[in-house]
């Protein structure tokens, strides 16, 4: 007993009045391993049931991260406490620095308020398909400042949480598992309106990932400066992948139309020249 006494009390290295010792070593290692397991277990815990469904995984993996960076905080401060730190004092006399360190990383701040955001509103959850600024983006991963998605063309996109929590973001996902999507085409005048609705709507139902069971419709929406133009609107699972299901329905689109013989107008310029006849 004396002897593990004596290993404990064994100093590592001092500087100045304070001592580090092997005990020091063995207690800063043991928070840390016991944090890791107590994560590890709330983290079984939580995701125990395999058949989560998407947007209750979504839920769960947010709760589960604010947890995680209460516990790693709590265990932050008490490593700082064993090797001696005074973390109240450490905060109050450094006060003024932070202030200084919070101007220059104001973005940086905003960034990790903003997950905090999203980690407790749970408005965006993972799988969630969001179009931002234009772009489909499917999210892998809410962190504290910045989160993680998969754009359409398989490219992993690092977002600023801010960016999420301060512009116009379409959750595609929020509502349902289904949505309604429009396909704008525009036609010449003097075609028939009724065969063109009925070919629009027959070529979205054509497509095996439109759901034939909610209401297909093609809607003549203005009278164009040059042209008829019309929208067709239709349901599908398929959101992420949204794009490539509108290419295959304008695909079958233009073959109907081509079938019978219905023109889909460009734009075109006339030119006129006037020859000046005076001598």
């Amino acid at each position: 007993m004396e002897l593990i006494t004596r290993f404990l009390e064994l100093e590592l290295f001092a500087v100045g009045k304070y001592s580090f010792k092997v005990a020091t070593l063995i207690l800063v290692i043991v928070i840390f391993l016991v944090t890791k397991i107590t994560l590890w277990l709330i983290k079984k815990a939580m995701f125990r049931k395999m058949n989560l469904k998407q947007r209750k995984e979504g839920n769960v993996y947010s709760l589960f991260q604010i947890i995680k960076y209460l516990i790693w905080t709590i265990s932050v401060g008490l490593i700082l406490q064993t090797l001696g730190v005074e973390v109240t004092l450490l905060i109050a006399s450094s006060a003024a620095l932070l202030v200084g360190v919070g101007l220059g990383l104001q973005q940086t701040f905003n960034d990790i308020v903003s997950g905090i955001i999203l980690l407790s509103e749970r408005s965006i959850r993972i799988s969630d398909i969001l179009e931002i600024d234009g772009e489909i983006i499917k999210i892998q991963e809410i962190g504290l400042r910045t989160s993680k998605g998969l754009n359409t063309d398989d490219i992993s996109i690092i977002i600023p949480n801010s960016l999420i929590t301060t512009n116009k973001v379409i959750n595609w996902s929020h509502q349902t598992e289904q949505n309604r999507f429009r396909i704008d085409v525009r036609t010449t005048y003097g075609s028939d309106v009724e065969l063109i609705i009925k070919l629009l709507e027959e070529s979205a139902q054509e497509h095996p990932d439109v759901d034939r069971k909610k209401l297909t419709e093609a809607r003549l929406s203005n009278f164009g400066s040059s042209s008829l133009d019309f929208h067709v609107f239709y349901y599908s699972k398929v959101i992420f992948r949204s794009e490539r299901v509108k290419s295959d329905i304008r695909r079958i689109i233009n073959r109907k139309f081509i079938e019978n013989n219905i023109t889909i107008p460009f734009p075109q310029m006339d030119v006129h020249i006037k020859r000046d006849l005076k001598v």
